[in-house]
């Protein structure tokens, strides 16, 4: 069977038909784009926000595990008690003259608002700091607890910003 073919002005305008309804985007489709495209957006905004507010200012953290080192080192320095109680003896305080802490325990429970060097002095740019101490006895391995002792110093800059460093101390003669 033989078919007829139609004119060429027919089938060129067929296929200008055909090409014209395929260029482009509709306007409706267009207003999709810009919505989804503003939704994700949006989210992923909040969520940058959310992270940033959330993360430490890196200068803070710094400082705080600076001062935190400082003074877990100035207390690990310190003999061990031999007997002694936790906390200072009567009299005692950080930086006396006459009275000075001497053993790692007499640390314990020290407390300050605003860094302080050992002598008592401020230290510039460092009052919104604060600094709390914990000391305990504590063994280990072949260590015994009246031999050992745990050092925790917690130090809290602006914002809340928190570090806390511990170390252990054993008196090694008997």
């Amino acid at each position: 069977m033989w078919r007829r073919s139609e004119p060429a002005f027919v089938v060129s305008q067929r296929r200008r038909r055909t090409q014209r309804t395929q260029r482009g985007a509709s306007l409706i489709e267009l207003i999709v784009l810009i919505v989804v495209v503003g939704i994700v957006a949006t989210a992923a905004m909040g969520a940058l926000a959310t992270m940033s507010s959330r993360s430490a200012d890196p200068l803070v953290q710094r400082q705080a595990l600076a001062v935190a080192q400082s003074l877990l080192d100035e207390i690990t320095a310190q003999p061990t008690p031999d007997g002694d109680a936790l906390g200072p003896e009567a009299g005692e305080s950080r930086g006396s003259a006459t009275a000075p802490f001497n053993h790692v325990n007499d640390y314990h429970g020290l407390s300050m608002s605003g860094i302080r060097h050992f002598d008592g002095t401020p230290v510039p740019a460092l009052e919104s700091y604060s600094a709390n101490v914990t000391v305990r006895a504590q063994a280990v391995g072949n260590v015994p607890a009246a031999a050992g002792w745990w050092v925790e110093v917690r130090v809290t800059g602006p914002g809340g910003a928190e570090v806390v460093l511990a170390g252990w101390r054993a008196r090694l003669s008997g």
